[in-house]
C-alpha cells in the first residue's frame, strides 16, 4: 500500500475524516515551509498538499496567486519544492504529501524524469490542474512506473462520461472541486448542492473522494466532510500566514488555524 492509501485506511479504520491542507512552497518564506509542514501535521493535517509556485497559475484565485509569485521572486523552483520536500522527510515518513501544480514544468522536465526525482525526494502525488484525464494516459504511465500517484479533478461540470473515466482512474484519492471558478474561500459554498454529488462519487469511486474550494474555517469544513471522506483546505489558510514575521511565526499561524477544523472534523 501507499502511504496515501496506509493514511485513508486508518482514518476509515477509526471513522475520521481527512484534513488536508494546502501551502504554496516557499510563502511566506523559503525557510518556513517545512517548519509549516510539521506544524500542520502536529494540528491534525493527515496530507499535505504542497503548491508548486507556477507563473500562471490560472486555476487559482487571488489569494494562491499572489503566493506562487512571492514565493517564485524569491526561488522557489522545482529543484527548491523536492528539496523541501526530502527534508520534510528527514522527520516524517508517514505523512503522505501531495504536489499541486501545472502541467508545464512536469513536460519541461519530462514526466519520467520528474516522477523519478519527485518519489526519490518522497513525493507520494501529483495533481495537475491543468491535464485533462483524457489526454492523462503517457503521463499516468510514466508516474505509476515510478511509483507517483496521479491525483484527479472532479468537478460540478464533469460529464457522465468524464465521471465513469475519473473514477476508473483515479489513484490515491478523487479531488471533488465543490463550484466552478478558481480556488478561494468563497460565499458560493453550498453544502447541500455538493452533498448530493459526493455522495454518488463516493459510490461510483475506487479510492475515497475529498472536496476543496471555498472551505475557510470550521463550519464550512465540517459541513463539507458530511458527504466526503475528507476535505481540503488552502487559501484561507495561506492567507493567515501570509504576514509571517519569520518561520516559526508561519509554523504557528498554520498550526493555530488548522487545529479548530481538526476539531470540527472530529466533533
Amino acid at each position: 500500500m501507499t502511504r496515501i492509501d496506509e493514511c485513508f485506511a486508518r482514518l476509515r479504520a477509526s471513522g475520521r475524516k481527512a484534513l488536508i491542507p494546502f501551502i504554496t512552497a516557499g510563502d511566506p518564506a523559503l525557510e518556513a515551509t517545512v517548519p509549516v509542514m510539521h506544524a500542520l501535521v502536529a494540528a491534525g493535517a493527515d496530507v499535505v498538499e504542497l503548491g508548486v509556485p507556477f507563473s500562471d497559475p490560472m486555476a487559482d484565485g487571488p489569494t494562491i496567486q499572489r503566493s506562487s509569485e512571492r514565493a517564485l521572486a524569491r526561488g522557489a523552483g522545482q529543484r527548491y519544492v523536492l528539496e523541501t520536500v526530502a527534508r520534510f522527510r528527514e522527520q516524517d515518513t508517514r505523512t503522505p504529501v501531495v504536489l499541486m501544480g501545472y502541467l508545464n514544468p512536469v513536460e519541461i522536465r519530462g514526466a519520467t524524469a520528474f516522477a523519478e526525482a519527485a518519489v526519490a525526494a518522497g513525493v507520494d502525488g501529483v495533481l495537475l490542474v491543468d491535464l485533462p484525464p483524457e489526454e492523462a494516459e503517457e503521463t499516468r504511465a510514466a508516474f505509476t512506473a515510478a511509483g507517483l500517484g496521479l491525483i484527479l479533478l472532479a468537478s460540478p461540470t464533469s460529464s457522465e462520461q468524464r465521471l465513469d473515466a475519473l473514477c476508473e482512474a483515479a489513484q490515491g484519492y478523487l479531488y471533488y472541486v465543490s463550484f466552478t471558478g478558481v480556488t478561494g474561500a468563497s460565499e458560493r459554498l453550498d453544502s447541500g448542492a455538493a452533498g448530493e454529488r459526493l455522495r454518488t462519487l463516493r459510490h461510483r469511486s475506487q479510492v475515497p473522494v475529498v472536496v476543496g474550494f471555498g472551505i475557510s474555517d470550521a463550519a464550512s469544513a465540517a459541513a463539507m466532510a458530511t458527504d466526503a471522506d475528507g476535505v481540503v483546505v488552502g487559501s484561507a489558510l495561506v492567507a493567515a500566514m501570509a504576514e509571517a514575521a519569520s518561520p516559526e511565526d508561519a509554523a504557528r499561524r498554520g498550526g493555530a488555524f488548522l487545529a479548530p477544523l481538526r476539531q470540527a472534523l472530529d466533533a
